[in-house]
């Protein structure tokens, strides 16, 4: 079980009264920083033994509490967060009688950083104004690090005057909280993310291997051209590991698959044309048939060996 939370330093805000549904391996951190940044929290998770994890690791000093069902969870709270696992997931936390909706009060805002489809955003979009709530979809960029350390990114679709509402809480957990357009927006941004970083994986990968092939140092290598042209994020927080076989940690493939199956969904869609996408979706197939769903997206270099 993750617990591991990187206390920072947070910008003054007054209090509010928020909730968080779904403690994996990236809410559980987030929901953690919501309350040492000072908010009242309430939390939900499936596991009610996660749930039960963070009411004892920080409810000694801070307001947390837990709740049985997602509509307990969303009762008396001004924001209801939630990071689950795809589509149906967030259906099953948002909607019916037990889901967070049904709980909700008038005006409450729900914020959805499950990255899932832009149709499910604009559907509980709908349902949520129906109730005369909000409905924010905000998928994040960072991975577990960036959840640990509360310096996420986040890309955010839907109403101005929520978001602008949401963001100086939400900002506990995120070095960076945008509006990219109304509902939708946030998790088709989501979707231009990961297109780019499948990408940059393949291609960094393809140069370790040729470069190891070639009986380059690999690490000297790197270290020279990461201060130029070729710099990523990719490259400085995964070259290294990639060229010493280590994949334990990190995004993981089976996630990754998940993702860019939204994207070729919606690219059938829209009908942008994603070759190298689909291609590099499928050598992360090949990867996952040699039992590594669970390792980090670097393992594509696998492949290669």
């Amino acid at each position: 079980m993750n617990t591991q939370i990187n206390a920072r330093t947070y910008e003054p805000t007054p209090p509010r009264r928020v909730a968080f549904l779904g403690l994996g391996v990236m809410g559980y951190p987030m929901a953690g920083h919501l309350a040492l940044a000072g908010h009242g929290l309430t939390v939900y998770n499936r596991n009610g033994a996660k749930s039960q994890a963070l009411v004892d690791q920080l409810g000694k000093d801070h307001a947390v509490k837990r709740a049985a069902t997602p509509a307990e969870a969303a009762a008396a709270a001004d924001m209801v967060f939630c990071c689950v696992g795809n589509d149906d997931d967030l259906r099953a936390v948002v909607l019916g009688e037990t889901g967070a909706l049904a709980g909700m009060q008038p005006g409450a805002i729900f914020v959805d950083h499950t990255t899932a489809s832009a149709n499910v955003a604009r559907e509980l979009d709908a349902a949520a104004r129906e109730r005369g709530l909000h409905f924010i979809d905000a998928p994040v960029s960072g991975g577990q690090a960036g959840a640990q350390n509360g310096q996420l990114t986040v890309m955010c679709g839907g109403e101005q005057t929520a978001f602008h509402q949401v963001q100086p809480v939400a900002m506990a957990y995120a070095r960076a909280f945008t509006r990219l357009g109304p509902s939708g927006a946030g998790q088709l941004a989501k979707m231009v993310n990961q297109i780019c970083i499948a990408g940059l994986v393949q291609g960094l990968s393809e140069a370790v291997a040729f470069g190891q092939r070639a009986g380059l140092d690999m690490a000297q290598v790197l270290d020279v051209i990461g201060k130029g042209a070729a710099q990523s994020w990719q490259m400085d927080n995964r070259g290294k590991t990639m060229t010493e076989g280590q994949f334990d940690f990190g995004f993981a493939v089976d996630w990754m698959r998940k993702d860019l199956g939204l994207v070729l969904d919606e690219a059938k869609r829209n009908g942008a044309l994603l070759p190298v996408t689909a291609l590099v979706d499928q050598f992360y197939a090949d990867v996952q048939r040699h039992g590594g769903g669970r390792w980090d997206t670097s393992s594509l270099i696998t492949r290669l060996k």
